[in-house]
């Protein structure tokens, strides 16, 4: 009894190499249990009544058989030819393989250095000058510092020498005070001089009207009645001379006391003038010292503020670039990481072709030994002694399970699929093919 007939299995067999490489192959098959000469041929192929008288009583006609193993040659010859297209075809598709092969090891190359190198770089280029622009950040820091400790010890300066200026400016007017008052004193001094010196006249003026009296009476002396008393005769001559030596001792002491103390106020006073003259133009020139040096001051302040606003402005420009970099490595980043995915995708895709091309090149495999099992049957029908024809007889009938079972040997191909992402294994599979 015969299970489900494998003819049916090998047409489809057939078919699906036919969509595959083209228009099927007509296939000769040797039934291997019939007895020796026994052959059986496609319908396709089938010897028509037309090609020769068939075979009566086990006997054949040697000019069947000769037409029959030129027929054989051709079709052996055509299958050579088609074997040769075929093996070209998988060459070929060896060749693109290998090529995807190739492209997809570039690609992990790429994939990995792209990974490894460029984020790193560009993660280092970034930590660099972030590096670079804090220790700028902290210079100018220390540079304000610097400047804000230096202003506020001109700002201290500067107050100390405004009021050193305010105390010999007060100085200067309590000298002026006190050179108005010594000039009062002086003017006071003339006007006691004055009226001294008017009373000296005074006192010469009377001096000399009693001594011109002193000369008038005199001669009356004279000139008077002997009266003969018993009184003391009056000396008004000593007492004139009395009263004149008092007045002029009088009048010689207060000229040398006026001028004494007159010489001894006017040499205080130009002392004084002189003393206060000197500390007034010390006083100025100290004062235009300090004008200068506060003015000098003053300058450097300015030059000193120009220099914080132009390092404050530096800074922000810094600050700005900085911030612009940073967006510039960010969208790096980002750019960097889209790349990695488009690679990631592409290499996936690239391993999905690869997975399709194996199982392209697994069927073909299946399909390029079922065959050469096909061949090795004709092969070894073809080399068949012509004289063991002699019972040779054409038959329509197909394959037996028995027959097909006993021309080919059983393998079976286990493909394992592999699917990884970023070096951890993600999917694993197996599947095999059993192949009669």
């Amino acid at each position: 009894a015969h299970r489900a007939h494998p003819s049916s299995m090998e047409s489809r067999r057939l078919s699906s190499y036919g969509r595959r490489f083209g228009p099927s192959i007509p296939v000769y098959r040797v039934l291997p249990a019939s007895p020796p000469g026994r052959l059986q041929v496609p319908r396709s192929t089938q010897l028509s009544p037309r090609m020769g008288p068939r075979l009566g009583s086990g006997k054949m006609d040697f000019s069947l058989a000769a037409a029959l193993n030129s027929e054989f040659r051709e079709t052996r010859t055509n299958e050579k030819v088609e074997m040769m297209e075929l093996n070209d075809r998988f060459a070929s598709y060896i060749e693109k393989v290998r090529l995807l092969e190739q492209q997809n090891k570039v690609l992990v190359v790429e994939l990995n250095q792209a990974r490894d190198q460029e984020p790193s770089r560009a993660a280092d280029i970034y930590q660099e000058e972030l590096r670079d622009l804090r220790r700028r950040v902290e210079q100018l820091a220390t540079a304000k510092a610097r400047l804000e400790m230096e202003r506020d010890n001109l700002a201290e300066d500067l107050g100390s020498l405004q009021q050193k200026l305010q105390d010999e400016v007060t100085l200067r007017l309590e000298a002026e005070s006190n050179l108005a008052a010594y000039r009062q004193d002086v003017d006071n001094a003339a006007l006691a001089r004055l009226d001294l010196e008017r009373r000296v006249g005074t006192l010469q003026d009377e001096i000399a009207f009693l001594r011109k009296v002193h000369e008038e009476v005199t001669p009356l002396w004279g000139w008077g009645v002997h009266v003969e008393v018993d009184a003391s005769k009056p000396d008004l001559t000593a007492a004139l001379r009395d009263i004149r030596s008092q007045y002029e001792a009088m009048a010689a002491s207060n000229v040398q006391e006026t001028e004494e103390w007159y010489k001894s106020k006017f040499a205080d006073l130009t002392d004084a003038a002189a003393r206060h003259a000197e500390a007034l133009r010390v006083a100025k020139q100290e004062a235009n010292e300090y004008r200068r040096q506060l003015q000098a001051l003053t300058c450097d302040l300015e030059a000193l503020r120009g220099s914080n606003e132009s390092l404050e402005r530096q800074l922000r420009e810094l600050e700005d670039r900085y911030a612009l970099e940073t967006a510039g490595y960010q969208d790096t980043v980002v750019r960097l990481e889209e790349d990695i995915r488009s690679l990631k995708e592409e290499m996936a895709q690239h391993l999905q072709d690869y997975q399709d091309l194996l199982n392209v090149k697994l069927a073909l495999d299946i399909e390029i030994a079922t065959y050469r099992k096909l061949l090795e049957g004709e092969e070894s029908r073809i080399t068949i002694p012509v004289q063991s024809f002699s019972n040779l007889q054409i038959r329509e009938t197909s394959l037996d399970t028995k027959s097909v079972s006993e021309a080919h040997v059983k393998r079976s191909i286990v493909v394992k699929t592999v699917e990884t992402r970023d070096g951890e294994v993600l999917k694993e599979s197996k599947q095999e093919h059993k192949e009669v």
